[in-house]
């Protein structure tokens, strides 16, 4: 495991992690991490996947883990921004390094959402979908659409608005946010629109997308539904080619997968799924 240190365009430090196989098989996989989610949780994954020959790349988006600043209130990041500068500065240095390499990219959660706002998303030969929808309230489960318009709706403005940044681990939503990419989370649970409420905002490229996604979706995850995994396939990314993956609780040793813990050590042995869709 090797750490960079990636400069965007606007001169922000993005903090990488490089997997380099001992012997490479010419494929390389990006990890788009999830909302508030530090790369680390993918590091067992990755390192699982360069002793299969891949190299892989992990990084943190501007506010996050490891590219986080001092002082995150007022700090300038969206999801949009994470998009279309922090992603393609990766897809950027993977163009300029790794350009004859057969390349993929997992989108995790919002990981998957942003793609549509970088062009070079169509240099990858196929995707993989994890734990990712368009998490509008009206797709959601009963309790969990409580939750969101609670949350949401109330806590989340509310906390943001007061502190300048929202407190995620307030919450148990993963890391704490700037304040913008709260406001687009919001957007995502909040707007009819969902993904497509960010993209309208932004150069949009979710159409120009044409590749085969694998897409996978844990039973117990309770903030994913298969109405709001079918609406992110139909309305944001309707020209990829999905093949679904419904992954039981009892195919996990601790029975638990969850929206983050596919990613655990302890799931390891769900992830020849993936494995197996890319070699």
């Amino acid at each position: 495991m090797e750490s960079l240190t990636l400069r965007t365009q606007d001169n922000i430090s993005i903090i990488t992690h490089l997997f380099l196989p001992e012997k490479s098989n010419h494929k390389l996989l990006l990890i788009n991490s999830a909302t508030g989610v530090k790369q680390q949780i993918y590091f067992s994954f990755a390192q699982y996947f360069s002793e299969k020959g891949f190299t892989v790349i992990t990084y943190d988006y501007r506010g996050i883990g490891l590219s986080k600043p001092q002082n995150m209130k007022g700090f300038n990041a969206s999801m949009r921004i994470w998009g279309s500068e922090d992603y393609k500065t990766l897809t950027d240095y993977i163009k300029l390094n790794f350009n004859n390499y057969q390349k993929y990219c997992l989108g995790h959660s919002v990981g998957a959402l942003i793609l549509g706002m970088n062009k070079d998303s169509e240099m990858f030969e196929e995707f993989i979908f994890v734990g990712t929808q368009n998490a509008f309230v009206g797709n959601l489960k009963f309790k969990t659409k409580i939750e969101a318009y609670l949350g949401f709706g109330i806590a989340q403005p509310l906390t943001t608005a007061l502190l300048g940044y929202f407190p995620g681990n307030w919450f148990g939503l993963g890391e704490s946010l700037p304040k913008n990419c709260a406001y687009d989370w919001r957007t995502l649970i909040l707007n009819r629109k969902s993904t497509n409420g960010l993209l309208e905002k932004i150069d949009d490229y979710s159409k120009n997308l044409t590749q085969k996604v694998f897409v996978i979706r844990a039973e117990d995850d309770v903030w994913l539904t298969e109405k709001g995994v079918k609406s992110l396939l139909n309305d944001t990314y309707p020209n990829l080619q999905p093949t679904y993956r419904l992954v039981r609780t009892s195919e996990s040793e601790k029975g638990e997968i969850g929206h983050v813990n596919f990613f655990r050590s302890y799931n390891k042995s769900l992830w020849n799924i993936i494995l197996n869709e890319l070699i």
